[in-house]
């Protein structure tokens, strides 16, 4: 259904509000102990293919997360590589960064998921960035995402919650992290790019070194109340130190994480080994202590069952298990698997550090045909990727906050629909806004796509064509609760957008009467109500036939012919424009009138109705007024300067209008008044503005020409 939702929203409101929250939601996968716990691996969860360079260890919270990081990765699919760098690499970055207060303090469960998180989704990202994005995002991996982590990881003052179990998780994906990093961009960047995170991995293990023969002679004097004592380094470095977390970095990095974060490396960077990482002889003799006790147990003939000593309880379900170990899970040589080197049993041991980078990459390579093996997938190209216009237009709303309840028109054009022979008399979007149906002049309806499509300069092709009007179509609109199109030339014709077939054609019951404006009623109704020249007011029900109700409006007066109508959204009353300015309220369940006015000096050319009992009427006195529907005086008033607003649509508490000027204003119903206008470029717009329709959900404007042209414009 996500997946479904993202294609059908469009890009902006995928972003802002699916893509959003699918990744508030991915940290919640990670939260809590029990999320945390390495998974031991089943028969379901694929083995790890031979060659992997570095381990991957699923936990808990991977399976959980599982679905959520699918659909982040589908919405990357339809809207292109944007996503990855402009919406998820800013998240990833938040998510991590570190506190304010510059104090350090433990971490909360939410912070430690999110670094988990993070990691997890950058790992993903690389693996779908192409060659040139990943370089030149490099440098903002480097010191947004990796060095940030690692300052978290191995801070000797920072405690996790769910202590060393998050720690070992969090140490273990950002190995193979980096790891995956080092494999798409070689040795050389390496050593240009990440020389930096690499070293600091491996300065914990040097500390820890440091600290264990110092005996924590940590000075108690020194330090008052509250502080920390600080440690001198060999490094010249002086650093706080919290005694009570080393029992916690022992648990991590023990001689078993030096093996494992010493056998990628070794591999991924050779010779460069020495020259990035000043302590690479240390760790190397850790892990070949690691691989002692390892080999020990092995050849200990009394266990028939492989054994893992490890210093940790909590690292005991380790990725071994799988059904390709065939038992020799401690024995060390030419093929890898996971992080570990299998070979048979009578062969010599190797030492990790003369592993040359060939036998890290045999063994099958990176299993390509697992999902999760991969190094560099591509992005398929979608027809709907962000380009242009549209990506220019995607990048400023997703920095827009959802909080914001203005319409803003920025003048961006975002696709043309050409097609109409004749000028756009109305147009109007469906309920989903994935579509708009548009009425001319040339006597036909169309159904046109409003899906993203190319840079902003294309052109969409009508979808489906109403050709069975006989005069030009002055007004169409959707009737919501069964879903047929109505669409009038004094006569009203009801048709099925699905298949283009007539349901049903309403003729004026005399000809010289034609009607003269039509509107739908809101769902749950199924009604049409009609005016025609007469002032008579007619109800038809699509669902059977004949009238339902008739109406005269007059009352006596001759207030001209009934330009405009609009329903309460509630569907209780209708009000009529007439070309006098006289207005008329009529209650639909009585058909009694409430209220007549002169509510305008000229013509009254549109009219909307509102929640709440508001009504909003322009004219040709310039006037654009709003009203309360038993209130005498109106609640505003605008007046337009040069020309009368012929059209306009409501974006919430905002009125859009248009002028045959080409000027678009924005005004406010609420205090205190306020009107902004913009005047269309000529490159954005051609011809004269015609008719307009507002995409709430999208903000988007749809704007008709006298050319017969429909713009998309934001």
């Amino acid at each position: 259904m996500v997946r479904w939702l993202s294609a059908k929203l469009g890009p902006t409101v995928a972003s802002r509000h699916v893509a959003r929250n699918l990744l508030r939601l991915l940290t919640s996968c990670y939260v809590g102990p029990t999320r945390q716990q390495f998974t031991v691996s089943s028969s379901e969860s694929p083995p790890l293919s031979a060659g992997n360079i570095y381990q991957k260890r699923p936990v808990l919270g991977d399976i959980v997360s599982g679905p959520v990081l699918s659909c982040l990765l589908h919405i990357a699919y339809l809207y292109g590589e944007p996503v990855l760098t402009y919406q998820y690499l800013p998240y990833i970055s938040y998510l991590v960064a570190p506190a304010n207060n510059s104090s350090p303090s433990r971490l909360n469960s939410r912070k430690e998921a999110g670094l988990l998180a993070a990691v997890t989704l950058t790992q993903k990202i690389i693996v779908y960035l192409s060659d040139t994005t990943l370089m030149d995002i490099l440098p903002r991996i480097s010191h947004e995402v990796l060095l940030p982590v690692l300052s978290f990881l191995t801070s000797l003052v920072t405690g996790f919650p769910s202590g060393a179990q998050a720690r070992t998780v969090l140490c273990v994906k950002t190995i193979s992290l980096i790891a995956l990093i080092c494999l798409r961009i070689g040795q050389e960047m390496v050593q240009q790019h990440l020389s930096e995170p690499v070293a600091t991995f491996f300065q914990i293990f040097s500390q820890l070194h440091e600290l264990r023969q110092q005996d924590l002679q940590l000075d108690p004097e020194g330090c008052g109340e509250g502080q920390l004592p600080e440690a001198t380094f060999s490094d010249g470095q002086r650093r706080l130190v919290d005694p009570t977390l080393l029992d916690e970095l022992q648990k991590v990095f023990t001689l078993e994480m030096a093996y494992t974060i010493y056998v990628p490396f070794s591999c991924l960077l050779g010779d460069i080994i020495q020259k990035i990482i000043p302590n690479h002889e240390l760790v190397g003799e850790l892990a070949g202590l690691y691989l002692e006790s390892i080999s020990l147990s092995t050849h200990n003939p009394a266990s028939m069952e492989p054994t893992m000593p490890s210093t940790s309880p909590e690292r005991d379900p380790r990725g071994g298990s799988c059904p390709q170990d065939d038992g020799h899970s401690g024995t060390f040589g030419s093929v890898l698997i996971g992080n570990r080197i299998q070979i048979p049993n009578d062969s010599q041991l190797e030492s990790p550090g003369l592993l040359g980078p060939s036998s890290g990459m045999g063994g099958g390579g990176l299993g390509l045909g697992n999902d999760d093996n991969a190094l560099k997938r591509e992005l398929p190209r979608s027809a709907h990727g962000l380009s242009g216009n549209w990506l220019a237009y995607w990048q400023y709303e997703i920095g827009v906050s959802q909080q914001d309840a203005h319409f803003h028109f920025h003048q961006i054009r975002l696709q043309s629909f050409p097609g109409h022979s004749g000028a756009v008399k109305c147009v109007a979007p469906l309920s989903s806004e994935d579509f708009f149906l548009s009425g001319s002049k040339d006597r036909t309806v169309r159904l046109w796509p409003l899906y993203n499509y190319g840079d902003g300069t294309s052109e969409t092709a009508p979808r489906l064509i109403y050709a069975q009007h006989r005069k030009s179509v002055f007004y169409v609109g959707q009737l919501e609760a069964p879903q047929y199109v109505v669409s009038c030339d004094g006569a009203v014709h009801v048709w099925d957008p699905f298949t283009g077939k007539t349901l049903r054609t309403v003729e004026p019951s005399d000809s010289r009467v034609p009607l003269t404006a039509v509107a739908v009623m809101p769902a749950p109704h199924t009604s049409i109500t009609m005016a025609s020249s007469d002032s008579t007011l007619r109800f038809v029900d699509c669902r059977k036939p004949g009238l339902q109700h008739e109406f005269r409006l007059g009352g006596g007066l001759n207030p001209g012919l009934v330009r405009s109508l609009a329903v309460s959204p509630s569907g209780r009353s209708v009000v009529a424009g007439f070309s006098s300015g006289f207005m008329v309220l009529l209650d639909t369940r009585t058909g009694l009138v409430l209220r007549g006015w002169p509510a305008h000096e000229g013509d009254i050319l549109q009219i909307k109705a509102v929640e709440g009992s508001v009504l909003v009427s322009s004219s040709s006195d310039h006037s654009l007024t709003v009203w309360k529907e038993l209130e005498q005086k109106p609640t505003h008033h605008y007046k337009s300067a040069s020309d009368p607003i012929h059209t306009f649509d409501l974006y919430g508490s905002e009125v859009v209008t248009g002028t045959v000027a080409n000027k678009i204003g924005v005004c406010s119903l609420l205090e205190p008044p306020s009107q902004a206008t913009t005047k269309l470029s000529s490159e954005n717009f051609r011809g004269t503005l015609t008719s307009l329709a507002l995409l709430p959900t999208k903000r988007h404007l749809l704007l008709g020409s006298d050319n017969g042209v429909i713009r998309l414009l934001a």
